[in-house]
């Protein structure tokens, strides 16, 4: 007797589909699946070193006139004087909203992609008065959740606080 006896279109659906897949399983992926997995594969987390200013601030220093615009700008100015815009993602967002965390000494550690020049920070090191290196991100006392911006707690919605961890880098940065 049939399998599908009985059953009806679902499992004719099913097997079509079935077998349209099993036509497919072995072609090959597009171009841009292919490049942008191996970018992936290739792009791993670094560190990058020095102190997040704005913009128009590290260009003044330069002697470099620019307009209003970049004024909300925000970038690292490494270790060795390059300045490298921050993208303001889930992470690197912190350092447009919070004055705390610009003009410091940091550790962070991201990666950049292929032909974008900004930085993709996804752990925050800032240094104390002692010169501990310390873990940064913000943290609710009520729900024990940290968080990586300015803004309510996502769970009860009361008030985060920046908090400060003295810390090692991760193992995988040595």
């Amino acid at each position: 007797m049939n399998a599908c006896a009985g059953i009806g279109w679902p499992c004719v659906a099913v097997a079509f589909l079935g077998g349209c897949l099993a036509l497919y399983a072995d072609e090959p992926a597009p171009p841009a699946a292919t490049a942008a997995a191996t970018e992936a594969e290739e792009s791993s987390p670094q560190l990058f070193s020095g102190q997040v200013v704005f913009l128009k601030d590290a260009l003044a220093r330069r002697d470099v006139e620019t307009s209003p615009e970049t004024a909300e700008h925000v970038v690292l100015e490494t270790d060795s004087g390059e300045i490298v815009p921050i993208l303001a993602d889930w992470r690197g967002r912190a350092f447009y909203q919070d004055e705390q965390l610009r003009n410091r000494k940091v550790d962070l550690i991201g990666f950049r992609h292929a032909g974008v020049p900004y930085l993709n920070v996804i752990a925050v090191y800032t240094f104390n008065e002692a010169g501990e290196r310390t873990y940064t991100d913000y943290w609710c006392d009520i729900c024990s959740i940290p968080m990586y911006e300015i803004q309510a707690c996502e769970c009860c919605q009361g008030p985060i606080r920046l908090r400060f961890q003295v810390q090692d880098l991760p193992d995988y940065i040595r």
